[in-house]
């Protein structure tokens, strides 16, 4: 069984795809990997060269998968940065097209729109499509607390709008929220949190706030916790058990990469993080 993994591809350092595809093969799925954009290097740097591939293509891939008569092999959809609002019609349309081949398909939707600090950095359009259309076939939707904020218009600063926020995001479809990186205004002490919500109950996850240079911007982490997320949650369909395994190797992998003052996520370097963490972070229910 396998994941179509829909989003955006760089050449060199790791972000959408490039940090996606090989920590869910190393778990043991089967990745089919359908770029939105080819870039050089991920959009933190100063520069980059590249560009977006287009929802024609997004399309043409698709279809040639289904062609091939496969489609009923595929257990998720993964979805990722679109590069315009015109791959995120396509991805809905694929999402419907493995769905209607294969019912029991998730669809887990990572809304790529911003970060706290940097704000928006995707074209106009993307956060509306989102909003408004993208979010309400997901199955699993894993947005950073910036893109919880866009998606529903609420300040999360206290656990309790926080809350309300995952709340209404349930509202719209999903059944599971992914808040995957979470820091409150009253938090004493440097750590940061991640949420995830089953609609009957919220666990949180608590692991030190690694003290990366400010100045120095890291892509891919959404884009490995999504991939994570979404491999073991397919394997355990179990929320807290699923929390407690991603926060585990995510950790494992930014702590690698913090130690070698890494501005690239050392993914390979620190793979085993993925099949046995050498932490454990323990899943509170809130």
């Amino acid at each position: 069984m396998a994941v179509l993994s829909i989003q955006s591809h760089v050449v060199y350092g790791y972000a959408g795809n490039t940090a996606a595809v090989f920590p869910m093969q190393r778990l043991g799925r089967e990745v089919w990997a359908v770029n939105t954009v080819e870039f050089s290097n991920h959009t933190g740097y100063d520069a980059w060269q590249g560009q977006v591939l287009g929802a024609a293509l997004v399309k043409d891939l698709v279809q040639g998968l289904a062609e091939r008569k496969v489609l009923e092999q595929c257990d998720a959809v993964l979805s990722g940065y679109l590069g315009d609002a015109d791959v995120g019609q396509a991805i809905m349309e694929a999402v419907r097209k493995v769905k209607g081949i294969q019912p029991a398909a998730l669809y887990c939707c990572d809304p790529v729109m911003g970060d706290v600090g940097r704000g928006f950095y995707v074209k106009p359009g993307i956060p509306e499509i989102f909003k408004n259309e993208v979010i309400a076939l997901a199955d699993l939707v894993t947005p950073n607390q910036f893109e919880l904020e866009a998606l529903t218009g609420l300040d999360t600063g206290t656990i309790e709008n926080a809350r309300k926020a995952i709340d209404l995001l349930h509202a719209k479809g999903p059944r599971i929220v992914l808040v995957t990186s979470y820091r409150g205004k009253d938090r004493n002490g440097a750590h940061i949190d991640m949420l995830v919500s089953d609609g009957s109950a919220v666990y949180r996850t608590r692991t030190p706030e690694l003290p990366f240079d400010t100045g120095m911007t890291m892509s891919g982490s959404g884009d490995l916790t999504a991939s994570v997320f979404l491999s073991h949650y397919l394997e355990t369909a179990d929320s807290k058990q699923t929390l407690e395994q991603t926060t585990a190797s995510v950790y494992g992998i930014m702590k690698a990469t913090f130690d070698a003052q890494s501005r690239e996520l050392l993914t390979i370097q620190a793979q085993e993080e993925l099949v046995a963490p050498s932490s454990h972070f323990e899943a509170v229910r809130l």
